[in-house]
């Protein structure tokens, strides 16, 4: 079979890699790719956000499946109009994917449904936000609506922060239009979990859960980041907190979206909090998230691809989803500056690696045989091991063996989860 991956990132190598190792598929493209991958698929020179372009790529090569990763073509509709050129794909359509595309529609649907999360307001008028922070509990946190690359999220400290954040918001459109609504809420405390779900809008099978790093130094200093890092699984994600996530929020979050006439099929990203009152949503994606898929799918020990067919099918209850006991790290390798201003263009030498570690590219392009720096996260360095203690140990022997002259990393990824099992 032939098989399409849209997208150009980390998460886009972890699923190709994954797919690889199924018997069924012959051949894979990715649509754009990065020169990382070039080893692992096809690169095709057609944007992820170019639906057009994808929809005549699938039907004039004869795909037979496609895989949607990333979020902007997900809400832009690309399964939809994929769909009805008759390519069956892996990913939710548009009407589904809002539940990551827009902030507002998910809280309201969790109020709707009783699905816990924190309190909230939603403002469309700038006035109004401004007068409301002035008598919010601090901290507070303010998200844009829309799509901003993981970044559309403010924990404000202060009434000046949070003032500043509105204004950047809808005054000064740091994230466009996403930011012409936005969303206030209380702020929760608690160990954060991110759990990723395999689901054809009935049945939901979780993936092992995982830890992320958000900001970009160590101690959880520096500015918010797509992700620097993660651990799997999450120490705080216990059996107990497994069983009251399913029973209050999985199930009757896949059940309300098909209530809604949304019915969601696909990988659904579930970002909680384990608060003293219990978990709670943070927020929803839409699709597989980016450094966690790095840490999860190593991990998979069912055929990806026949998952993601039966997700795509219906068919979730026949299909075993099993993952191995075993630990995994991703360190992510950045370029110097991000997630503000960096320089790109710098060589890349990669170690071996072996069945237990893993290289995936997501910010590099080939020029004249060599791999060069081209994005602010540039490769993810993956090992999985017996226990988390080794896998953080071996992640970081291998990152260290890597050649990148402008790089910089996060030196204490998976601390505080090894520091949770000790407890």
């Amino acid at each position: 079979m032939k098989v399409m991956v849209v997208g150009s990132g980390g998460r886009e190598h972890a699923i190709i890699k994954k797919l690889r190792l199924s018997n069924e598929i012959d051949e894979i493209f990715a649509l754009p790719g990065n020169g990382g991958m070039a080893k692992d698929a096809t690169c095709v020179n057609v944007g992820a956000k170019d639906i057009d372009g994808l929809v005549k790529f699938a039907t004039e090569n004869a795909i037979d499946f496609a895989v949607v990763a990333p979020d902007d073509p997900l809400v832009l509709g690309a399964v939809d109009k994929l769909n009805a050129a008759g390519i069956e794909c892996f990913g939710p359509v548009a009407d589904a994917a809002i539940i990551e595309g827009s902030k507002v529609f998910s809280k309201n649907l969790m109020k709707k449904y009783n699905i816990p999360t924190a309190k909230y307001e939603v403002f469309t008028d700038m006035d109004a936000a401004l007068k409301y922070i002035k008598t919010a509990p601090i901290p507070t946190v303010i998200k844009a609506d829309g799509l901003a690359l993981g970044k559309g999220v403010i924990i404000a400290q202060t009434r000046d922060e949070a003032e500043d954040a509105i204004y950047s918001m809808m005054e000064d459109k740091v994230f466009g239009d996403s930011g012409s609504n936005v969303v206030i809420e209380e702020f929760l405390t608690g160990p954060e979990v991110s759990v990723l779900a395999f689901t054809d809008g009935n049945v939901v099978k979780p993936m092992i859960s995982s830890m992320d790093h958000k900001r970009a130094f160590d101690n959880d200093e520096g500015l918010n980041t797509g992700g620097m890092g993660t651990v799997a699984p999450n120490p705080y994600y216990t059996e107990k907190v497994a069983e009251e996530c399913m029973e209050k929020i999985f199930l009757p979050t896949i059940r309300a979206m098909k209530a809604e006439g949304r019915e969601f099929r696909g990988c659904l990203y579930f970002g909680l909090m384990i608060t003293p009152d219990g978990p709670k949503v943070i927020e929803y994606n839409c699709r597989f998230g980016d450094p966690e898929t790095q840490v999860v799918l190593p991990l998979l020990e069912s055929d990806l691809f026949t998952v993601m067919k039966a997700t795509a099918r219906g068919e979730l209850d026949k299909t075993e989803v099993k993952f191995s006991d075993k630990s995994a790290c991703c360190v992510i390798l950045a370029s110097k500056g991000y997630p503000v201003k960096y320089e790109s263009g710098f060589e890349l030498t990669l170690p071996e690696t072996d069945a237990e570690s893993e290289i995936f590219v997501a910010g590099a392009k080939l020029d004249d045989g060599k791999l060069l720096s081209a994005g602010g996260r540039v490769l993810g360095v993956t090992a999985v091991a017996e226990n988390l203690e080794t896998a953080i140990k071996n992640a970081y022997e291998l990152t260290d063996k890597v050649g990148f002259e402008n790089g910089f990393c996060r030196r204490d990824i998976g601390r505080k989860a090894l520091n949770a099992e000790v407890k």
